[in-house]
């Protein structure tokens, strides 16, 4: 039974956690969008379509290399050292198979795809890099199940920086498609070096059957969500790779890695803390639902200007954006994304609670429906409005995760419009205020869309105070006060 002190100490563990991941987000995405915007006036969208395809190869062999033994790690109660030493194991075993399995295959790769040599390159150097990787999981772990997750943040900072700075300084120097090869290698042996420095554990080999049925019990259904989850979505980008082509994927690849990213900071970040969370409370339901309704209400307050805010004003960037046009074709793509991904937003938190609480038969059998409507609808609404295709079977997907609630409202009471409506009837209001000042002073330059960001959030901020009595300040001096408290 946890102690008051202790419960305390572990709710600013979690909020402590939160932030440095959002600050980890916050400044990735900054290097990220500098990163994109030289990569993408330098490469030209083929270029871009062969990097997002072979990611997708890799992320596809990353999720046969753990089986959800990670993640049972983090969600068991008591670990032992044959539990550590089976993972490790059977993980190291499973990550060899597929590499050697990876590396024969790249000749058929190469001519499935069309790969040329700086490709196929590229290929191997994600090879090495998976394995690599694999070394991580253990300390990893560690951290997570301590909610340190500040110290996993500083080694994602500096393997960010590392990434995004080598692969645009060599993108300058000419080196195409080269430049992610090099900063794959760096990122991946840096980033080994320093998560062991923080977390040591020394690799040790081992098998326990008993361990490994205990871990798998779990590990398994939670690892065939992730699965699904990968098959909706990056095999879905390997089919289309084949099937639209390198270029279409690459106006795909653009528009959904910008409209993926607020959710990619926000909603996963938050996700990384909660599974951990909800764990240790999982048998306090009431203490769950309180979580989930702050996790929905402060999320929903962040994305819901932020989506509408984007969706208004992407085209002004693509306008003002040197060498940017060429990215003009992919708006509407943006704009579909957009809406979709705001949508999950507020459903796929539940899925981590189904995880975190051991019921993980609810998120793999609504995976599982979600995989299936995904690959039904996108050969034949690609077949039919071609480019559009993925990005509208994306948005009937994200309508459909309305499932996800009927399942969340069994374990938990809880009203979702009485937690959400003040933000999203704000977000509206904001859009309509940005919308008709945009119309109405038609200006493109870098000074108007400043203008019109301060205006948009003001009008947030203004609307949640005086129609909504929503005190902002007084929200954000409470998450410091949490932080600062010993």
């Amino acid at each position: 039974m946890e102690t008051a002190h202790q419960k305390e100490d572990l709710k600013r563990k979690g909020v402590l956690s939160t932030m440095s991941l959002f600050f980890q987000s916050g400044y990735s995405a900054f290097l990220g969008l500098i990163a994109n915007l030289i990569l993408t006036i330098l490469l030209s969208p083929g270029v871009f379509g062969i990097y997002i395809t072979v990611l997708s190869l890799i992320s596809f062999l990353n999720y046969f290399s753990d089986i959800g033994l990670a993640g049972a790690l983090i969600q068991k109660k008591d670990l032992n050292n044959d539990d550590l030493a089976t993972t490790f194991t059977v993980q190291q075993v499973l990550t060899l198979v597929l590499i050697i399995l990876g590396f024969f295959a790249t000749d058929f790769i190469r001519n499935f795809y069309k790969l040329p040599p700086a490709g196929v390159h590229l290929y191997w150097a994600l090879l090495v890099s998976f394995f690599i990787s694999s070394f991580k999981t253990i300390p990893s772990v560690f951290l997570e199940r301590k909610i340190h997750f500040q110290k996993i943040v500083f080694v994602q900072v500096v393997e960010n920086t590392l990434f995004y700075v080598t692969v645009s300084v060599l993108a300058i120097l000419g080196y195409g498609i080269n430049s992610f090869t090099f900063a794959v290698l760096l990122r991946s042996v840096v980033g080994l070096i320093l998560i062991y420095s923080i977390s040591f554990w020394f690799p040790r080999m081992g098998f326990s059957l008993k361990s490994l049925k205990q871990l798998l019990s779990f590990g398994i259904p939670f690892q065939a969500s992730s699965f699904l989850a990968l098959f909706k979505d990056d095999l879905i980008v390997l089919y289309l790779g084949r099937v639209l082509g390198f270029e279409a994927l690459g106006y795909i690849g653009w528009a959904k890695k910008w409209a993926d990213a607020p959710i990619r900071i926000v909603m996963d970040n938050i996700g990384r803390v909660i599974f951990p969370l909800v764990a240790r409370f999982q048998n306090d339901l009431q203490k769950v639902k309180n979580l989930m309704e702050k996790v929905l209400y402060y999320q929903t307050a962040l994305l819901a200007p932020v989506y509408i805010g984007m969706i208004l004003l992407m085209g002004k960037f693509v306008d003002i954006i040197p060498n940017y046009h060429k990215w003009q074709q992919a708006l509407p793509l943006f704009y579909i994304f957009a809406i979709s991904s705001l949508i999950v937003s507020l459903f796929a938190p539940f899925m981590n609670l189904f995880n975190a609480l051991g019921r993980v038969k609810i998120s793999f059998s609504l995976m599982a429906f979600f995989t299936l409507l995904m690959w039904l609808l996108t050969p034949i609404l690609t077949k039919v409005f071609g480019l559009y295709g993925f990005p509208l079977a994306h948005l009937a997907v994200s309508i459909a995760f309305t499932a996800v609630l009927i399942y969340a409202r069994r374990i938990l009471q809880f009203n979702l419009l009485e937690i959400i409506y003040r933000f999203i009837v704000s977000a509206a209001l904001m859009g309509v205020i940005v919308y008709l000042l945009q119309t109405q002073f038609a200006i493109d330059s870098h000074y108007f869309i400043v203008f019109l960001i301060v205006a948009g959030m003001s009008s947030y901020y203004l609307s949640l105070t005086y129609l909504f009595k929503f005190d902002l300040f007084g929200e954000f001096k409470s998450f410091l006060s949490i932080i600062k408290k010993k």
